[in-house]
């Protein structure tokens, strides 16, 4: 069922939500939430938007530190994106990893929210050192999507997106996405949504890359080793996360 307006936005999530990969920290972040909010706002001149996400945050801390919050904003629409990180933790179950986000789609859905979400690309097909995640992607969508049909929450399928793992949606961490990913999201959300002027396009493949030497591919993969996953290594074995003492950039409903 088609709603072409919706007043009161509010998304849930992490660093993808946050906005990271679209902007950066000294001019202010943009990603999929706020390029969905532009869209809603078209169809609803009189929309306002909150933005609850921080980057690092597990599905359980979305739900601890973000639902609450949400549910007193009394959102028609919400989004809730989370997950990422905690299959990249070394102990992960994916069946508790979803469990805390059906909890998030049953309050909100209850409160009377339309709620949608996203299943994750094949992170293999994105960082090729990153292959032993791939069961663990496949798993959790999977059970997303099985939670959302209990409780009507739309799902826009990007992780079954060809396109979803060009290197071109991502940043060179290979975690985030880049302006282009996150303006794909946003479409695929809206289209998800069925608002207005959204469609299909958001899958089509992007033209194609010259072919890269081996050298070349070799070179890549050490570099993305030693300038992300060895410091994202270490915060680790520190206990650290890139979202310590940080807030959400938009904790209260505001027009766009």
């Amino acid at each position: 069922m088609r709603k072409s307006e919706y007043l009161r936005y509010v998304a849930l999530g992490d660093s993808q939500t946050e906005g990271l990969g679209d902007g950066d920290d000294t001019v202010g972040l943009r990603g999929f939430a706020d390029r969905l909010a532009g869209h809603l706002a078209a169809a609803a001149p009189g929309l306002r938007y909150a933005n609850l996400a921080v980057r690092g945050r597990l599905a359980g801390q979305v739900r601890a530190e973000q639902l609450g919050p949400a549910l007193e904003l009394r959102p028609d629409l919400a989004t809730v994106v989370a997950g990422v990180n905690d299959l990249l933790r070394p102990r992960f179950d994916a069946a508790e990893v979803a469990g805390e986000l059906e909890e998030v789609f049953a309050a909100l859905t209850a409160a009377g929210a339309r709620v949608a979400t996203v299943t994750f690309p094949d992170v293999a097909r994105i960082a090729p050192l990153a292959r032993p995640l791939s069961p663990r992607v496949s798993e959790l969508n999977t059970r997303i999507r099985a939670a959302a049909a209990r409780h009507g929450v739309v799902v826009a399928e990007t992780g079954r997106a060809a396109v979803s793992t060009d290197p071109r949606l991502w940043t060179a961490d290979r975690l985030h996405a880049s302006p282009l990913g996150h303006a794909r999201i946003a479409a695929a959300l809206a289209e998800a949504l069925d608002l207005p002027g959204s469609g299909g396009a958001w899958q089509e493949p992007l033209p194609p890359r010259p072919p890269r030497a081996l050298a070349g591919a070799v070179a890549a993969e050490a570099a993305w080793v030693a300038g992300f996953l060895g410091p994202w290594l270490g915060r680790r074995l520190r206990g650290t996360s890139s979202g310590d003492g940080r807030t959400a950039k938009r904790p209260q409903l505001l027009p766009l």
